[in-house]
């Protein structure tokens, strides 16, 4: 991304999984081109790592709050007080453009333009799942109209793949269309002439959707052991209920470097989600230079057909199958893992830092032509 117009930005961001990284990574990238970012959290504490990653990135302060996310809060009890607090922080930060990775908050009125970006919602994450009694109280009826409403009162909002633009779509009728950017990382990470014989796969051990159970209970049947790293509690203290299986390592929740040297050393990294709206660990370990077997759901085939095995998410027989080919395989191996290192370039974070920041220009530029708060913009995707 080449040095562009100064901007100040107000980003919010949770500290919980992919989100972190993204807006880290965004910041970071954007703050190198001559931007200023506020990156305010919202929901847990960072971490202590996750402070000293960011601490002393020129141009990108972390700000941290107790406002509770929007899952966390269905009831909406807390929504007046994060309007209240948040708009004192822009009344400190005079942004030129406020960046809300969540949807509820938008609804209130700013002295800036306002982007929503997609990243998950509880509604298609429930569709993914099948949980929707879980999801029947008035509470959740509740947060689903303060996302309504956050869509609505934005003046512009994004996802990071077709797939979940249109689910979101479906699911809350935004007046304006969404746009598509994909996320990206920083250039692929520099090959490691030897790796190790083992399966790798992320994420939250304890969400359903991301179906890591699926992985460990074919371990056995599998020449190589499977290793898997995430949390296996969430936020609320919901527990994954990890079972010690033959073949299978826990790792445990690591820090981002640690998870990107075990993506640099491992040979495949499996994900068989029900639900992901882009999946940056995916792209993080084909960048890596690891062989990708994926479940076939529409936002991994829009980002990865071609350079990537798929699988039915519930077929464990089919997804053991694929993994074996692919260890007793060498040729077959080398060519997935080149052909997912290939295509990574193509989410660049440059790329994504630019096409941000010329949204981040095009709300300003209208903002001021428009002279009018709060008045929607419809982009081409």
């Amino acid at each position: 991304m080449s040095r562009s117009p100064f901007l100040r930005v107000m980003m919010t961001t949770d500290t919980v999984g992919g989100v972190w990284t993204y807006a880290t990574a965004l910041s970071r990238a954007l703050a190198a081109a001559g931007c200023e970012v506020a990156l305010v959290t919202m929901g847990p504490k960072p971490a202590p790592v996750q402070r000293r990653s960011v601490e002393n990135l020129p141009g990108v302060r972390l700000l941290e709050t107790d406002l509770l996310l929007e899952w966390m809060d269905p009831a909406a009890t807390d929504s007046a007080h994060a309007g209240h607090e948040l708009g004192k922080l822009a009344q400190q930060i005079k942004p030129d453009v406020i960046h809300f990775n969540s949807f509820r908050e938008a609804a209130f009125k700013w002295p800036a333009p306002v982007l929503v970006v997609a990243h998950s919602c509880v509604n298609s994450w429930a569709d993914a799942c099948d949980a929707h009694a879980a999801f029947a109280k008035r509470e959740w009826r509740t947060y689903s109209e303060a996302i309504a409403a956050g869509l609505r009162r934005a003046d512009a909002w994004v996802a990071p793949t077709a797939a979940f633009r249109t689910s979101i779509s479906e699911l809350y009728q935004p007046s304006v269309a969404g746009r598509v950017i994909w996320n990206g990382v920083e250039k692929a990470l520099p090959r490691r002439r030897s790796r190790r014989p083992f399966v790798l796969g992320a994420g939250r051990v304890w969400d359903a959707v991301k179906n890591l159970t699926a992985l460990a209970s074919i371990a056995r049947d599998l020449a190589w052991p499977v290793r898997i790293a995430g949390a296996g509690k969430s936020a609320d203290g919901a527990a994954a209920g990890v079972e010690l299986v033959d073949g299978v390592t826990w790792l445990g929740e690591l820090s981002h470097a640690s998870l990107l040297c075990e993506m640099r050393e491992a040979e495949i990294f499996c994900s068989p989600a029900r639900y992901e709206p882009f999946g940056l660990s995916v792209l993080e370990a084909a960048s890596a230079g690891c062989a990708l077997v994926l479940s076939d759901i529409c936002s991994f085939r829009e980002l990865w057909d071609g350079a990537a095995l798929f699988v039915p998410p519930d077929d464990r027989q089919a997804l053991a199958r694929a993994l074996i080919s692919l260890s007793d395989n060498d040729d077959l191996r080398a060519r997935l893992q080149h052909d997912a290192r290939q295509r990574s370039l193509r989410y660049s974070l440059a790329q994504t830092a630019a096409q941000y920041h010329g949204l981040y220009t095009a709300l300003i530029d209208r903002r001021l032509n428009a002279g009018a708060v709060g008045m929607p913009l419809e982009l081409s995707a």
